[in-house]
Formats: structure tokens, sequence, C-alpha cells
């Protein structure tokens, strides 16, 4: 998880908002997304640059405006930075690969 974010200090008063945004995407029949997963893309994508005078509205208003399509693309994009498609390989595999 990435270092403290100014938002943080939000999250409780906006778990609730959390909290119907994933009951959302669970109705869409996306159901493994979790509240820490939406977090993280809220922190790292959406509010990559936050505003020291940000109003709860307006974090409400961010997370309530939250597409699954933006979502899954974020969610992607991570998968792919972080898989290691060497480790599936067999030796033979990766020998014939780096040929």
């Amino acid at each position: 998880m990435s270092p403290t974010h100014i938002y943080d200090q939000y999250r409780s008063q906006v778990k609730p908002v959390l909290n119907s945004k994933i009951e959302e995407f669970h109705l869409l029949g996306y159901d493994t997304i979790k509240e820490d997963e939406l977090w993280v893309f809220l922190t790292q994508k959406k509010w990559k640059k936050p505003s020291e005078e940000i109003r709860i509205s307006e974090l409400v208003q961010s997370i309530l405006n939250v597409k699954v399509a933006d979502y899954m693309n974020y969610a992607t994009i991570e998968a792919y930075k972080t898989a290691d498609f060497f480790s599936v390989l067999s030796e033979v595999e990766k020998k014939e690969l780096l040929k």
C-alpha cells in the first residue's frame, strides 16, 4: 500500500460512501472489488494531486463518480505492472523465449 495520503484523514467519514460504491460494483457483477482496493485507486489515480482545502462533499462526489470501467482499467494496468510472467514458465520455456 502507498504511504499516507493527505485524504486518509477523511476515510472514516466517507466510509459509508465507499461501501455504497462497492455495493454498486457488486450489483454490476464486480464482486471481487474491496473497499481497500477502491481507496488505493482513489488515492493513487483519482486524487494524485490533492488539495489542502478540499471539502468532504467534493470527496463524496468524486467517489460517487467513479465508473467501473475506470477502476477496471486501473486494476488491469496495475496487474500488468506487478505480474511476474516468468514465474509461470518452465525452465525450458524460459530458455526458448530468451533465444
